[in-house]
């Protein structure tokens, strides 16, 4: 019979990342032909897929007329998950703190730059809005307007510098940049340009399980053990339990603990902001269901026996 061991936050390395558990087996434990695989995964889906170590992605700029030179905005997106209608309000909330904006007849704040989603074309839009030379009847300036006065007609340049990955969260070359009406410009235009590659809202949208001492001579890395999708909304829980198992080849030798890590898409180790985690994994011995005539003739286990 196959023996199940227990992982959870007990077992969390206390790091700060809630990636890395380590399973400490009671005494030294000698696999020689066994397998190991999951049974259970129960974790919420806290992931985030903006910020700014390790994804690098939380930045973007744009820029705004002053007198006689282009003003330039940095945009430093707060560490969070966020889809793009976040991005936007954040966007509009930081263009409010800089002055960048104007104040219609009714009160209402008029933004000048905007970013939404454009799911008919499976696209990120950005569109730059001509900001008038001359305030129109009944508006007005905010008081933090950064220049005292308008400067003439333009449209902000959206900026993409290229050392953020932002450009990957809203679909768009490395160091992409807009420019369509910046004084620079002599022929200030408004513009709509959507995202020219797929927009990766979430880097992770799914997160690898990753083992110590295993070989899966399928998988690169080798140590693979099954793959976490975040098919459920931010802060929920995340039940898994696979239908059979999956198999994975315990290397030969003697260990004193097991190490499970969380992984993204990219295999690097991913920050997890909760670490509350439940793992059940069980271990077979081949031994024990395997003829050995069969274990000799196979010594690498081609037809294992699955179940």
């Amino acid at each position: 019979m196959p023996s199940t061991i227990v992982i959870n936050s007990n077992n969390v390395v206390q790091d700060g990342n809630n990636n890395q558990l380590i399973y400490n087996f009671p005494n030294s434990v000698l696999f020689t032909e066994h397998e190991i695989a999951v049974q259970s995964i129960n974790m919420y889906y806290c992931w985030q897929n903006i910020n700014a170590y390790p994804l690098q992605n939380n930045t973007f700029q744009y820029t705004w007329n002053g007198a006689d030179v282009v003003l330039n905005y940095t945009v430093v997106i707060p560490n969070g998950l966020y889809n793009i209608s976040d991005i936007n309000a954040y966007l509009q909330s930081q263009m409010i703190a800089n002055g960048t904006y104007l104040i219609n007849s009714s009160g209402q704040y008029v933004y000048y730059l905007e970013m939404l989603l454009n799911p008919s074309s499976y696209a990120v839009q950005i569109n730059g809005f001509l900001v008038p030379a001359t305030l129109p009847s009944g508006w007005s300036l905010p008081s933090n307007f950064p220049t005292g006065s308008l400067q003439g007609t333009f449209a902000p340049n959206f900026v993409i510098p290229a050392s953020s990955k932002f450009n990957l969260i809203v679909g768009f070359p490395t160091g992409y940049t807009v420019v369509a009406g910046g004084i620079l410009n002599t022929s200030p235009s408004a513009y709509s340009v959507l995202s020219t590659i797929a927009p990766q809202v979430q880097p992770n949208p799914n997160v690898f399980v990753s083992s110590s001492n295993i070989l899966n001579k399928y998988s690169i890395p080798n140590s693979i053990l099954y793959n976490v999708a975040s098919n459920v909304g931010f802060g929920s829980l995340i039940s898994i339990t696979p239908p059979q198992f999956a198999w994975n080849k315990l290397i030969n030798g003697t260990y004193n603990q097991l190490r499970i890590q969380f992984l993204g898409s990219d295999y690097s180790p991913i920050k997890l902001l909760d670490p509350n985690i439940t793992i059940v994994l069980v271990i077979r011995d081949l031994k024990t269901i395997i003829p050995k005539s069969i274990r000799e003739k196979n010594p690498q286990g081609q037809k294992t026996l699955r179940g």
